[in-house]
């Protein structure tokens, strides 16, 4: 029943990025739903402060370097207490628990034999604190695809790890043991590199004057990856501590897929020389890319602050976006926009809006008391079913370390829930005394469906399900796993209340002119963004016209109205747009003339559905890009509650044609 899950430790020479964000955020959601099955979890992260580069970029800002590694961890320690991170324990391998392991480890393995003296000679290449023969190098820059800069010539003595003495048993272990590098992919990468045969490691250096001295030769210190990997197991006391002997090996190494090769490589034959067990699973995750291209990293320039995020949109919304975006073993789009877009479509639309209308409806029609259920139907059968398969999915989808794949079975649930309150329309029940008794089940059906997404959503979003617990006036002993798919478990006669929207939408338009300042300088950090739409009436249950449609907008003049272009625009191709739920690509024809817009109606209407159909467009808006297509032109269609449809006509009027 323990779990022991780490990332891997963070070089401190510059504050976190939001790449590094993901890798942290991704490991406390795996060690929160494992908390959440009974598990007995530890969940470990740090820093490597012992690297060349942390010196060097000290030594430029004429700091000392154990002042400015300080101010760096800082920031680290500050992001993840403001990403609700819940790491039992921060290994800085500047710190003497750790040094004493790596001395003990270093010269066992020299008395050994699998550490020897030699001379080395070969290209360093600072930024990836990695070494290069000349043969792999391209153009004499550095291979590293996010890197390729020029590395320097070193000549000195050093110390070497005999690597290709352990190389077939490893390659014997990875075959022998399919999980033990994720995905799949990665794996099948390593058994290449491994098969082209291994070259013994320098792990130590005489020209750095930093990090940790060999201990029976002090010119001499110990290389940044025979240091930095030990962490995993100094954090926990090896050889003796208790807690090394309760949670070795480590179920999970979670990374980004750029350092696969040293813990699926050099670590293990560490262990193995060491005669100590081996790691569960090594899994390396895709890369945040930015929407340019490439990498998002510190050495590119394109990362994005991740203190300035939060402070607009608030944790749980940072949480979500990052988990939601970035598939299993896949590589996933960065830009503020995909996230606004993800924040009012899934988080205010979907799951927000659902819940705010259904407490408002148990406040309006039985004063915020939960009613008992007496008049159950295949409705909720279908409902709980549901429940009971989405909490299977989740299940599987976190066992194999696919965060983004859990939420989107967690979704599948909310969008049922959504379609719930349109099929029972519960505000026409209202209206029929013979229907008091069915009314009282959707009702109490509305707030079990809420406390079921409070437990959905704890692993990625732990800040939700306090805020529920407070509107349906209950606590945390409610958040059980097993509970996920048990219904009747809120006390009927309780007191409910509505609440301020858990998710305003974010109001983009005022986003863009503040674009740049700091708009949330004077909140906590833990607050949404004040920019933010009012709650819609499309929010609140339905009864009469004026309950439902929004308020009209200011009167216009002809002039203005005459300014919109809006012609019949026939649909020649339609596909759904790759990594989005709503999203929909039309290739439409206007007059001779085919352009591309794109839509948010897939979850409305199949492709397949619009072929040839005859729509309205706004024709004279200015494009836009979304998702990286440049759409031209605008639907129009008509949106009630959660239902929607296009403008199309039925007779044969070409594309082109005037709407007057």
């Amino acid at each position: 029943m323990k779990y022991y899950i780490t990332t891997p430790i963070f070089y401190p020479n510059s504050s976190p990025h939001i790449g590094t964000a993901y890798t942290t955020v991704a490991a406390d959601a795996l060690a929160r739903y494992q908390r959440l099955r009974g598990k007995d979890v530890y969940f470990l992260t740090g820093t490597d402060e012992n690297a060349q580069k942390i010196l060097r970029t000290a030594e430029a800002l004429n700091v000392d370097p154990h002042v400015y590694v300080d101010g760096i961890v800082e920031r680290f320690q500050s992001l993840w207490q403001q990403l609700d991170i819940t790491n039992d324990d921060f290994i800085r391998t500047t710190e003497e628990r750790h040094h004493v392991v790596v001395k003990e480890i270093f010269t066992r393995l020299y008395e050994q034999g699998d550490i020897y003296k030699a001379e080395y000679k070969g290209w360093y290449c600072t930024p990836c604190e990695t070494f290069w023969t000349e043969s792999k190098l391209v153009d004499g820059k550095c291979p590293n695809p996010d890197c390729g800069r020029e590395p320097e010539l070193l000549k000195e003595e050093s110390y070497f790890f005999r690597l290709s003495k352990y190389q077939d048993v490893l390659l014997r272990h990875i075959r022998e043991n399919p999980d033990f590098i994720q995905p799949a992919s990665r794996r099948n990468e390593m058994i290449r590199f491994i098969e082209n045969g291994l070259e013994d490691l320098s792990v130590s250096r005489t020209t750095l004057k930093w990090g940790i001295q060999v201990p029976f030769d002090p010119q001499h210190y110990v290389y940044v990856w025979l240091d930095a990997l030990i962490n995993y197991i100094s954090a926990l006391g090896y050889p003796e501590g208790e807690k090394y002997k309760k949670y070795w090996p480590a179920d999970v190494h979670l990374m980004g897929k750029d350092i696969v090769r040293f813990h699926s490589v050099i670590w293990p034959i560490i262990l193995l020389a060491m005669d100590i067990p081996l790691p569960k699973v090594v899994y390396g995750h895709g890369w945040f890319l930015s929407r340019e291209g490439g990498k998002i990293s510190k050495s590119r320039g394109n990362v994005q602050d991740s203190f300035e995020l939060i402070r607009r949109y608030g944790s749980d919304a940072i949480r979500y976006f990052l988990l939601r975006e970035l598939a299993a073993g896949s590589d996933g789009i960065y830009s503020e926009d995909n996230l606004v877009e993800r924040f009012n479509s899934d988080l205010a639309n979907d799951l927000g809006n659902f819940i705010s209308r259904s407490l408002a409806m148990i406040v309006k029609y039985r004063q915020g008391v939960l009613p008992q259920p007496v008049q159950d139907s295949p409705l909720e059968q279908e409902i709980r079913a549901l429940s009971a398969q989405v909490r299977e999915n989740v299940q599987e989808r976190m066992e194999s370390f696919d965060p983004a794949g859990a939420l989107e079975q967690v979704w599948r649930f909310v969008a049922r829930c959504n379609k719930y309150v349109d099929e029972t329309e519960p505000w026409n029940l209202a209206k029929d005394q013979n229907s008091a008794g069915r009314l009282d089940t959707v009702l109490y059906t509305f707030a079990e469906c809420i406390r079921i997404l409070g437990i959905f959503c704890a692993p990625f979003m732990p800040g939700l399900p306090p805020k529920l617990w407070s509107l349906l006036n209950c606590g945390p002993e409610l958040l059980k796993w097993e509970d996920s798919s048990r219904w009747n478990i809120l006390a009927v006669g309780s007191t409910v209340q509505k609440g301020q929207p858990i998710f305003p939408r974010i109001d983009i338009a005022k986003l863009t002119e503040l674009e740049g300042e700091d708009v949330m300088e004077n909140l906590p950090a833990d607050q949404a963004a004040p920019i933010v739409e009012t709650e819609t009436a499309a929010a609140q249950p339905a009864e009469t016209a004026a309950e439902v449609f929004e308020p009209f907008k200011e009167e216009i003049e002809m002039e203005d109205f005459a300014k919109l272009d809006l012609r019949v625009a026939k649909v020649l191709q339609a596909e759904k747009v790759a990594k989005t739920d709503k999203l929909l690509k039309l290739e439409v024809e206007i007059a001779g003339e085919t352009r591309t817009i794109v839509a948010g109606i897939a979850q409305h209407y199949a492709p397949e559905d619009l072929l040839n159909r005859r729509i309205v467009i706004v024709a004279n808006l200015k494009p836009a890009k979304l998702r990286g297509i440049v759409s031209h032109g605008m639907i129009l269609a008509a949106s009630y509650g959660d239902k929607l449809e296009a403008l199309t006509l039925d007779k044969d009027i070409p594309g082109g044609a005037r709407v007057k």
